[in-house]
């Protein structure tokens, strides 16, 4: 209880203390007087009022203890009734069975001093009938045996004889008892004849070998040949073990693995352990000191030799299921051989088996990721050839520019795609579930990385190999292939890599930041824009060359000499327009839209596009004046020539243009300007073909600005053309200007 009056001390002990509520000795008067005489009228109020709460809790608490155990008490009444009656019950069972001890009690004593003289006789009668069922047993035990051998049960026979060999060494010297023994001995030697060429036959389960072993022992065979001759026989029945299990060829990965750890492991545990109990684990006195541990040694390069010819044999099948059987099959069984073999290790111990089914795992692993690659390489080749059928079944340039992002996407995304679907297959090796762990051991964390490496690094390599074969010259490849091929390596620079990569990394956890082994994704990056710049330079080279070759043709077949007076312009030059027209319209949907910068929608002012001609037109006379009046010879070595040369710009042909539609059409331009030009200073020009070289250069010049973004270099190109005509020319007379814009204007 709480005290208020905890200030007052009281020296005596606190359990007698009469002071003290919660004491045994407490006094309510002595207390009350003790009170009245210390407190003051408020302490002693104050006192009232604390021993007044402390009891109304007191009350509180025992209520509430009350409550809280209301149902045991109600449970312990209920047993304590029932308790009562069993005891009645029970006090009734006791008194009874009190009567019937005290009556068996009298009754044995009666029995005990009725027999008490025929005690000593009862055991030497007992000893008698022992000793007389001990030589019956001897009389008997030669038939006995022959009996047991008849129905073959030798480990009976064995125990029997064993059994009777005490008797016989204590009885052995008698004449009858020698006899015994002697029958007993021939049909044992024949038992153990028999026992070995039971040892030998072939077909012998491990079961019967080991069997036939413990008897032999116990019938005294030698312990060495008996031990060679066991490994020996063994071996033969494994033998015949993996010579059957080669013929399963139609069972899957599963049951040919079930077929060998239920026949072949099995028996190869219960031989290895049979050999190690009888052989090595025990000890015997009549063999050399060293037998223990070369029988250990026999049986180690036993167990090896056998463990690797099934796993050599497991190795076979899953090498021919790659690629064709169920790979998750296949790691079920493997996991299940694992588990097999694990447990092996286990039960023989002391032994060391040298292999394991992880290095069957890891080359399984490598010869999925070698399948996987051919398979993604005949796969890239199939899209490749759907992509050539598409271009050629294209009946017009226009549409096949219209489809060539629908190509484009459908090659990238059905790579993609593939090689995604190729990782995730092989993530089935790390699954956790397994009982193998690939990445545990230096060799599987090698595989892992030959994923990542032969696996998505090669064939990404192979990609850009193949599709840089099609940049060659000579392998004859449709033009707008070589425009696909281009803009699928830029997608794959620009995303795919990084994502697939990214991928790999992330599926398979392998750090390629700080490898120093591992190809980075910069090194794949710039091996395939090397390969999009190698294409599309070939495009603009084919696509050149397809240009040059229509104008090389129209300047060497037409006579220049002899032409009459230019009225239009020549069909070929129109031919090159609307070429080149069909060639932007495929670029542009690649590389730009009309929003674009550089992509040209009006065309430069009337001025500076006359500037060409003009200048020609304000040189005429020096022309007429001065060119008329020297022979060719005399006019290529003219100063104007040498000057004009001199301080002119060169213009590179043959260079590698930029990912965007101007810089390749200006590149397709320059090459086909350039044939024009070369064909142009082969050829000797009369005054009317200098007029149409005239009058064609115009009309290219009005058409080719909206090609390019610099119209300058066409303007060069095209002046050098034409300067190089009248070179060429023999009258050296330009067409007015005006009459060259209206024949242009005309068409």
């Amino acid at each position: 209880m709480n005290k208020v009056t905890a200030k007052t001390t009281y020296p005596m002990d606190e359990k007698d203390n009469p002071f003290d509520m919660d004491s045994s000795s407490f006094d309510a008067d002595r207390y009350l007087e003790k009170l009245l005489k210390d407190c003051s009228l408020k302490q002693i109020m104050d006192t009232e009022a604390a021993v007044v709460k402390d009891t109304q809790t007191l009350h509180s608490d025992m209520q509430t203890l009350v409550y809280e155990n209301y149902n045991k008490f109600i449970s312990a009444t209920d047993t304590i009734r029932k308790m009562k009656d069993d005891f009645k019950q029970m006090e009734t069972d006791v008194n009874l069975l009190m009567t019937k001890m005290q009556s068996i009690t009298t009754f044995s004593e009666q029995i005990t001093g009725t027999l008490q003289g025929t005690r000593s006789q009862l055991c030497r009668l007992s000893e008698k009938h022992s000793l007389l069922k001990r030589l019956q047993f001897l009389s008997t035990l030669p038939a006995k045996l022959k009996s047991l051998i008849e129905e073959q049960n030798y480990a009976q026979a064995v125990q029997d004889y064993l059994h009777a060999q005490k008797v016989f060494a204590q009885y052995g010297r008698q004449p009858s008892f020698d006899g015994i023994q002697r029958d007993c001995d021939a049909i044992m030697a024949e038992l153990k004849e028999r026992l070995r060429q039971d040892f030998q036959r072939a077909g012998n389960t491990a079961q019967s070998l080991t069997e036939i072993g413990e008897l032999l022992l116990q019938l005294d065979e030698k312990t060495s040949d008996l031990a060679s001759e066991m490994l020996r026989c063994a071996a033969k029945r494994l033998h015949e073990q993996i010579v059957m299990l080669q013929d399963q060829t139609e069972r899957d990965m599963l049951e040919f693995v079930d077929m060998g750890i239920d026949g072949f492991l099995n028996d190869l545990a219960l031989v290895v352990t049979s050999y190690f109990d009888m052989f090595v684990a025990k000890h015997y006195e009549h063999e050399r000191d060293d037998f223990q541990e070369n029988a250990l040694n026999e049986l180690n390069l036993f167990l090896n030799e056998n463990i690797d010819k099934y796993l050599t044999l497991v190795q076979d099948r899953v090498e021919s299921d790659i690629g064709y059987g169920d790979t998750q099959v296949m790691l079920r069984a493997l996991d299940r051989l694992h588990r097999r073999l694990q447990a092996m290790r286990n039960i023989c111990r002391g032994l060391q088996v040298q292999r394991n089914t992880l290095d069957i795992i890891i080359a399984a692993a490598h010869q999925l990721c070698d399948a996987h690659g051919k398979s993604l390489r005949d796969h890239f080749a199939d899209s490749l050839s759907a992509v050539r059928l598409s271009l050629v079944s294209a009946k017009s340039d226009l549409a096949a520019g219209v489809n060539l992002n629908d190509l484009i996407s459908n090659l990238y995304v059905a790579m993609v795609e593939k090689i995604k679907g190729v990782l995730q297959d092989l993530m089935i090796f790390l699954r956790t579930d397994w009982s193998f762990n690939i990445k545990a051991e230096h060799k599987g964390a090698l595989c892992v990385e030959g994923i990542r490496e032969n696996l998505l690094i090669g064939f990404l390599r192979h990609i850009s190999k193949v599709m840089c074969g099609f940049a060659d010259a000579s392998s004859s490849s449709p033009p707008n292939l070589l425009l696909v091929l281009s803009k699928t390596c830029l997608e794959l620079e620009q995303q795919g890599v990084h994502i697939l990569i990214a991928l790999v990394d992330d599926l398979y956890e392998i750090e390629s930041e700080n490898s120093a082994t591992l190809t980075h994704e910069t090194e794949i990056c710039a091996e395939m824009r090397e390969t999009a710049q190698s294409l599309l330079d070939a495009y603009v080279r084919l696509q050149g060359t397809n240009i040059s070759q229509m104008l090389r043709k129209s300047v060497e077949t037409r006579d220049w000499l002899n032409c009459l007076e230019p009225r239009s312009v020549r069909a070929v030059m129109k031919r090159v327009v609307e070429e080149l027209g069909s060639i932007e319209t495929v670029v542009a949907s690649l590389y730009e839209s009309a929003g674009n910068p550089g992509f040209r929608t009006t065309a430069s002012s009337d001025s500076s596009r006359k500037t060409y001609f003009s200048n020609f037109n304000a040189s005429k006379p020096q022309y007429r004046s001065n060119w008329s009046n020297y022979t060719p010879s005399q006019l290529e070595s003219s100063y104007v020539s040498n000057i004009h040369r001199l301080f002119s710009e060169r213009v590179d042909i043959f260079t590698s243009v930029e990912f965007s539609k101007a810089s390749i059409v200006m590149g397709i331009i320059k090459i086909g300007l350039k044939t024009l030009l070369e064909c142009v200073r082969l050829r000797t020009f009369s005054k009317f073909g200098l007029q149409q070289i005239q009058v064609d250069a115009h009309y290219l010049q009005m058409n080719l600005w909206r090609f390019v973004s610099d119209e300058n270099l066409v303007n060069f190109l095209l002046d050098e053309i034409l300067g190089s005509a009248v070179h060429r020319c023999l009258e050296s007379v330009l067409m007015e200007p005006n009459a060259v814009e209206i024949i242009c204007e005309r068409g």
